[in-house]
């Protein structure tokens, strides 16, 4: 059974020729102005990593290293040690062996936190050196709030009692910290960070409340509390987001920004009657992950180049379409990212504002007060701009007085609802914009989708079945090499799933002076015909074919979305 043993840090690294004396002297200057560890100064420092630290101590105690990324983590024995402690000791159980249980700690030589651990865990311990790193980021991966969220729920349940009463109405007075309700929608909030998560959904059922989480696109069942637990929650959501709390019987938005872990969470509400209470679906967007540049995005290397041109053009218009939660806010933020700086005037008309943008005038629309999107773009043309983002071609007002603006030397960015790139002109035909005003103004479309990533932490190669075979050999070619695929078979780090993360598949829509032509003469099947074979071999179904052969997404996904392109 290893125990703790003691050893000086500093001489241990240059024993193994990590570091040199010059490096741990000035190491041990910083630490003592700094107060620091000495591996975290040398570290921060880009001396060494924490990998070749923790691969050092563990070669001098003679205890094994466990790459917690490649850690196939059971939650079961994790939890046996408290959150807290494992935070505090920087410790993790790994495993439960036949001998006791393998614990993972950064620093293997604090005695007092090995005493702590053995006393709380009442079993034989043996010790694995893990890098800090890694395991501060496996524990906010693991330790998942679901039995403290099903506790809270039944504290709050217990706290409204049998008797019939507005349940609402008694979260009222929860404005104190240790509020059932106020506990139990800070677990919700950390949670749903911890795995990632882009929505909460609380839908009332005829006995259960059920709560679920939207990761990567997929709908997770989080968990599922009495029902009269609702009308709390709802209410103090509603008073977060200073919405109307008499008003049950119509559907209400709002919007609210907690901080999360050090993390600033703008919160999207949305208020929904339904048939037994008021569903709400709150969306989680980050504020402090810093914006996507063009060149991370995902869009392949020849239709960036083509894309880079396209938004430099002093006027016009630029669309990107594709459904709800598709990545069409990422693409035009990266895109305004890369036209912003002090010479560029820009404003955006959005509903809601979804991200703030240093250096740019952002206004949020609010039909309550005839605040629309048609109302205030005419105002925002009296501005002077120099680009124009317009969250939506939400009504045929809009649309034309869009087209307008692109004609009077105004760069344009805004999104439409359609299928793919082909179609997008013809719906603004039918939102009757004249065809010789769009012909002249549109320079191109954007359409899009996301499709899930392979998890890398538990990715496999795998053997398609029939139908994947089929559907494969039919974009490829019967004569090509069937290629090497992959799959994730799901582990701790991708909540079982398999995936982990979304990437986005894109086509373009260029407008040449053919399409051009077609649209002024009102040839609809001309232009059709001629835009198909201009993104033949670049659509997205092709976009998700690449990412396929390079094995970053299944066949399975691919269908999927290509599934989900045909049907729209």
């Amino acid at each position: 059974m290893s125990k703790p043993q003691k050893f000086r840090l500093g001489q241990l690294l240059i024993e193994q020729g990590l570091i040199s004396s010059g490096q741990l002297e000035a190491a041990l200057d910083q630490q003592k102005q700094s107060g620091r560890k000495l591996g975290r100064v040398l570290v921060d420092s880009q001396i060494v990593t924490e990998e070749l630290i923790a691969h050092a101590i563990a070669r001098q105690l003679g205890m094994p290293y466990v790459e917690l990324r490649d850690h196939e983590a059971n939650p079961a024995v994790v939890n046996l040690l408290p959150e807290t402690l494992a935070r505090r000791f920087r410790a993790m159980v790994l495993a439960d062996e036949a001998g006791g249980l393998l614990v993972g700690m950064a620093d293997p030589s604090d005695v007092f936190a090995y005493d702590e651990i053995t006393r709380t865990l009442k079993r034989d311990v043996s010790l694995a050196v893990v890098a800090e790193g890694q395991l501060l980021a496996a524990i906010d991966r693991l330790y998942r709030r679901t039995q403290e969220i099903a506790g809270l729920a039944s504290e709050l349940q217990r706290d409204l009692g049998s008797a019939q009463i507005d349940f609402g109405m008694a979260a009222l007075d929860a404005g104190a910290e240790d509020a059932p309700v106020v506990k139990l929608l800070q677990s919700l909030f950390e949670d749903a960070t911890q795995v990632k998560a882009s929505d909460i959904h609380i839908e009332p059922q005829e006995l259960r409340l059920r709560i679920r989480f939207r990761i990567d696109g997929e709908l997770h069942l989080q968990t599922e509390v009495d029902n009269r637990v609702g009308p709390a929650l709802v209410l103090r959501l509603k008073l977060m987001s200073g919405l109307d709390i008499s008003e049950k019987r119509l559907p209400q938005d709002g919007r609210f920004n907690v901080r999360i872990k050090q993390q600033s969470l703008d919160v999207r509400l949305s208020t929904m009657p339904t048939q037994y209470g008021e569903s709400v679906v709150l969306r989680l967007l980050a504020q402090d992950g810093g914006l996507l540049d063009l060149a991370r995005i995902g869009m392949p290397e020849s239709m960036l180049a083509a894309y880079r041109q396209m938004i430099h053009h002093s006027f016009g218009m630029i669309l990107v379409t594709g459904p709800t939660g598709s990545g069409k806010t990422t693409t035009l933020y990266a895109t305004l990212a890369a036209r912003n700086s002090p010479h560029t005037k820009i404003i955006t008309i959005e509903d809601p504002v979804e991200y703030r943008l240093p250096g740019i005038s952002q206004i949020q629309v609010n039909d309550k007060i005839d605040l629309s999107f048609a109302r205030v773009l005419r105002s925002t043309l009296r501005h002077d701009p120099d680009i124009v983002l317009v969250g939506e071609m939400i009504d045929s007002e809009t649309a034309q007085i869009g087209v307008r603006a692109a004609m009077t030397g105004h760069l344009m960015l805004s999104t439409l609802h359609t299928n793919d790139a082909a179609s997008t002109p013809l719906r603004l035909l039918d939102m009757g914009v004249p065809q010789y005003m769009l012909a002249s103004t549109l320079l191109g479309v954007i359409a899009q989708r996301l499709l899930r990533v392979i998890c890398g932490a538990c990715r496999e190669e795998y053997l398609p079945d029939a139908s994947e075979i089929a559907w494969l050999r039919q974009e490829i070619g019967d004569e090509a090499a069937l290629p090497t695929l992959w799959r994730g078979k799901g582990c701790s780090h991708c909540n079982g799933s398999g995936f982990a993360g979304r990437e986005a598949i894109y086509e373009m829509l260029e407008m040449t002076p053919a399409l051009v032509d077609a649209l002024n003469r009102n040839q609809v099947a001309d232009f059709m015909r001629l835009a198909r074979r201009q993104i033949a071999g670049r659509t997205m179904r092709s976009h998700a074919v690449a990412r396929v052969l390079a094995g970053e997404t299944t066949v399975h996904e691919a269908m999927r979305t290509s599934t989900q392109i045909d049907d729209d």
